[in-house]
């Protein structure tokens, strides 16, 4: 059962994929480094669930448990990439990129990921949740950029941009509240949820994050891009 999820987002991403590259196709105004970032995501990610799903990118704690240590690996970089995607939103009609947030942002990712997979190496319990808190503040970091200078900056742009920022820097978050949760619950911290469950709600969640939110973004870029066209053009 816990293959099947795993077949299923690599499914995901490969669909997901494909979506993005017809919006690609049809760009709507949205610059092309958008459309990278967001394929970028789910080939990474499916390629590394996909060695999962053939039953590599595993190894064994020092209590017995599996580690999935190549969902570590796809986490580095592809949600260093949604971090890119959301600071290019909130840059998108600015002269300036501003790289400092961005390179900030995918800072404290790799710290936090970091942690969490020393937290899931770790030997004692104590080790453990001292790697938990530190992958925790390391996301409330996050957050902190998310809705601090990244979201002053966003203020800059017209309206219409601005609030695409904060929509998608909401969705963001809470999405990403999830994963702390479901680590705690799972075997890796109180066992309250199984291998298999816990497998299945990565996966939804992880979905959830990289097609659904990616999708989300550039609809809303496109929406916008296509509004600015008509507005333009002096049509309603």
């Amino acid at each position: 059962m816990t293959d099947w999820w795993l077949w299923l987002y690599v499914a995901s991403m490969a669909g997901g994929t494909m979506l993005f590259l017809a919006w690609w196709a049809r760009p709507c105004g949205v610059p092309a480094i958008e459309y990278q970032v967001a394929v970028a995501v789910p080939v990474w990610s499916g390629l590394w669930y996909a060695v999962l799903a053939l039953g590599d990118g595993r190894v064994t704690d020092p209590g017995g448990q599996s580690v999935s240590w190549a969902r570590y690996a796809d986490w580095t970089v592809s949600a260093s990439l949604l971090l890119v995607a959301l600071a290019l939103t909130a840059t998108h009609a600015l002269p300036r990129r501003h790289p400092w947030l961005p390179t900030t942002l995918v800072g404290l990712n790799v710290t936090m990921i970091a942690a969490g997979l020393l937290a899931d190496l770790s030997a004692g319990s104590r080790s453990r949740y001292l790697y938990f808190a530190l992958g925790t503040v390391a996301l409330l970091g996050i957050f902190a950029v998310i809705w601090g200078p990244l979201r002053s900056v966003a203020r800059r742009q017209p309206d219409g941009l601005h609030h695409a920022y904060v929509e998608a820097a909401a969705l963001l978050t809470l999405l990403w509240i999830g994963y702390p949760l479901i680590w705690l619950a799972g075997p890796s911290g109180a066992g309250l949820l199984g291998p298999t469950t816990d497998t299945a709600l990565f996966v939804l969640l992880s979905i959830a994050s990289k097609i659904g939110w990616g999708a989300f973004d550039l609809a809303r870029l496109r929406g916008l891009a296509r509004r600015h066209e008509l507005a333009l053009a002096g049509r309603p």
